[in-house]
């Protein structure tokens, strides 16, 4: 099974964050196309506009199933080995979920000043088509 992850490309903290998958699944589970990548985005039927809400999850096995912003990162730590431990219980604790949605909205509207816009675009070893072309 893989999962694709649509993420931003010029954005630091999205890059090392994806840097981060990458060192612990090593492509078993997880595929990645940067937001800048228009030309695999259009096979989803993904728009710049719809990257405007947040980073993307979409099921493999399943295109149509998709999650995006927090609930694409909250999917994600849930696939990981032990990480639905830690999901279940942020999800179970009162007002987490919302404060936890107000707080990536944050981070993702403010994500380039915060933590800086890089002059590449990140293109991940694991991308979605295998070839893992530069944009």
């Amino acid at each position: 099974m893989n999962y694709y992850v649509i993420y931003d490309g010029n954005c630091n903290l999205c890059v090392t964050l994806v840097q981060l998958l990458e060192t612990l699944d090593k492509g078993k589970l997880f595929r990645y196309a940067p937001m800048q990548d228009e030309q695999t985005l259009l096979q989803w039927g993904i728009t710049a506009q719809d990257c405007e809400q947040g980073m993307i999850l979409i099921d493999g096995n399943e295109p149509q199933r998709r999650w995006q912003g927090s609930n694409a990162a909250e999917e994600i730590g849930r696939l990981l080995p032990v990480g639905s431990v830690f999901v279940d219980a942020y999800r179970a604790l009162p007002g987490m979920k919302w404060a936890g949605d107000r707080f990536y909205e944050q981070i993702r509207d403010n994500r380039y000043t915060i933590f800086g816009k890089r002059s590449n675009t990140y293109e991940s070893s694991y991308c979605v088509d295998g070839s893992c072309k530069p944009i």
